[in-house]
Parts: C-alpha cells; sequence; structure tokens
C-alpha cells in the first residue's frame, strides 16, 4: 500500500536567537514594530509538509508518494528523495520560479517566527489525483489553496480515503471551506492551536468533528494528542524526548508516524501513539529531515 502525500516541497533556512522573543518585543508598540534578532547559526535544510512527512513514512518502512512541485532550484531536493528511495513520480518541476522558501527563527523557548515564500507550491494544483491501484491512502497537508480544495474533492471521487492536515494553511479557509474539507475527509489532524481555530471557524466542537469522520487527533506537543472516535476522547500520553533541540518538523514526523500505522490497519491511538514517538524523537535532531529511525522508535 502506497500514500499519495500532498503538499509542499521546500527549503528551509533555520536559525537560532539565545534570547527570547517576548523580551525583545514592547507591547505597546507593536504600531511602530522594528525589531532585529542576532542569529549566530543558520542553517539550509530539506523541508515542506510533503517532504517532511513523506521522509517519516519511509524511514519507518511506509510507502510515500509526494504529490508537490519544486521550482527551477530543485534539483538537489529531487535528488535527495530518489536516494533515499522516495517515489517522485508525482513531483512535477516548475522552472519559471522558485522552490517554495520557509524562513524560520526559533527562540531559546522553541517559539517560533516563520516567513514563506510559496513559490513553485502555488501551481501545486496543476497536477490531478487519479486512482491508481498501488495508492489506498492520502493526506492533504499545507499546500497552494487551490490544490488543497481540488485535491480533496479528487481524493473523495478516487475513493481514496485521506487525512485532512490543514497545518499552518488552516487561516486561508472560511468556515464553509473547512465544513466541507471535514465532510470530504476520512480523517482530520490538528494542533491545538488549529483545532480551536477549526472548531470556532466551523462552529463545531471535536466531538461533533470526529462524529462526521472515522477520528479526528488533536496533537498536544509535550502533553501527547487526543484521539477522538465517535464523539469519545482518548488522551496518548506523550513521550519523554531525550533532548529539545529543534522543534522543526515535528508535527509532520508524527504525521508520518500515523499514517504508518493507518497503512497497517491499526486502531487511530495505536498509531498516534507511533506519533507521540515520532515527535518526540525528531525533536532532539536538527532540521526536520535529519534523523534515523530505530525499531526502539517504531516500538510495535
Amino acid at each position: 500500500m502506497a500514500t499519495l502525500i500532498c503538499g509542499s516541497l521546500a527549503f528551509d533556512t533555520i536559525m537560532n536567537f539565545e534570547g527570547r522573543f517576548a523580551e525583545q518585543i514592547l507591547p505597546d508598540q507593536l504600531h511602530i514594530l522594528n525589531v532585529s534578532f542576532l542569529v549566530p547559526t543558520l542553517r539550509r535544510d530539506f523541508g515542506g509538509c510533503a517532504g517532511n512527512i513523506a521522509y517519516a513514512l519511509k524511514a519507518l518502512g511506509g510507502t510515500p508518494l509526494p504529490m508537490a512541485t519544486v521550482g527551477n532550484d530543485g534539483a538537489d531536493y529531487l535528488l535527495r528523495m530518489r536516494g533515499l528511495g522516495i517515489d517522485t513520480r508525482f513531483v512535477r518541476e516548475i522552472t519559471e520560479t522558485y522552490t517554495a522558501q520557509a524562513l524560520i527563527m526559533t527562540d531559546r523557548d522553541n517559539n517560533q517566527i516563520t516567513a514563506f515564500h510559496p513559490g513553485a507550491m502555488m501551481q501545486a494544483h496543476v497536477t490531478r489525483i487519479e486512482r491508481h491501484p498501488d495508492v489506498k491512502l492520502g493526506i492533504i497537508s499545507p499546500d497552494g489553496r487551490d490544490a488543497m480544495l481540488q485535491h480533496a474533492e479528487q481524493f473523495k471521487a478516487a475513493d481514496i480515503p485521506f487525512v485532512f492536515d490543514p497545518g499552518q494553511g488552516l487561516p486561508m479557509f472560511d468556515g464553509k471551506d473547512l465544513a466541507h474539507f471535514v465532510e470530504l475527509a476520512s480523517w482530520v489532524t490538528v494542533n491545538d492551536y488549529e483545532g480551536k481555530m477549526l472548531c470556532e471557524r466551523t462552529g463545531w466542537s471535536p466531538a461533533d468533528i470526529s462524529r462526521k469522520v472515522r477520528g479526528l487527533v488533536i496533537t498536544l506537543g509535550h502533553e501527547g494528542s487526543e484521539v477522538w472516535v465517535d464523539g469519545h476522547k482518548t488522551l496518548v500520553p506523550p513521550v519523554q524526548a531525550a533532548a529539545v533541540v529543534d522543534p522543526t518538523g515535528c508535527g509532520d514526523a508524527y504525521r508520518g508516524g500515523l499514517l504508518y500505522g493507518l497503512e497497517r490497519g491499526w486502531t487511530l491511538a495505536k498509531a498516534a501513539e507511533l506519533g507521540n514517538r515520532m515527535g518526540s524523537h525528531k525533536i532532539a535532531h536538527r532540521g526536520p529531515q535529519n534523523y534515523k529511525v530505530t525499531q526502539q522508535v517504531i516500538g510495535a
């Protein structure tokens, strides 16, 4: 079974600020905000939600099929994925623009400020989802707005169950759009902040949403995650991280674990347990795709 992963491929420029953002921003001066942060360390990583999720799923032994776009600077990314054994047949190259770029700054409390240039991602809707004999599962992660809307409809038309994972793309959609995504999806995953926004915009509670899909997952960072099925909540306990080094890509590592479990027909709670382990494992490593997965991480 292969999982079609719709979302972004991006280059992440990651910077560390040794202080706290809150100490540099004056609340009563936000109308003339002008701040500068000294970042002693800077590196460029392969990233983007589709790339990070595909990396995690492949590291676990799953079969990811990223559906995404890269720009005229994306050749190295394609070579990397192919070197990892990730099938890139659904990755389209757009020569008139750059690959999406994320500039991420993290302070000492792991708060983050991100600037994102979508680049080639804005053409992601050009690639259509069709039925394929090896594709039995899918996920819609943050992507171009048109791509997210159209791919949800195409997953449904192709009778491929999928996870709706709006992430940082959630604010692009109003309550009507989000309700339609939920009605098309098989599962929904959000973090706690996104979950509150999703509920506010749709007017539905987590219990309501869980009754419209096979299950709702709300990740809670170091507090674990909630799994909602048919209106009932299960708290999946957290996994203690060996070290807290870099939160970039932790949510995507979690999604990789979740998809691995769904590929194998696990219960949603069991898949979320692996998601917790993956997120905890990733946070101990710098960058979204620089960790290795051992049998100890997989557990089951």
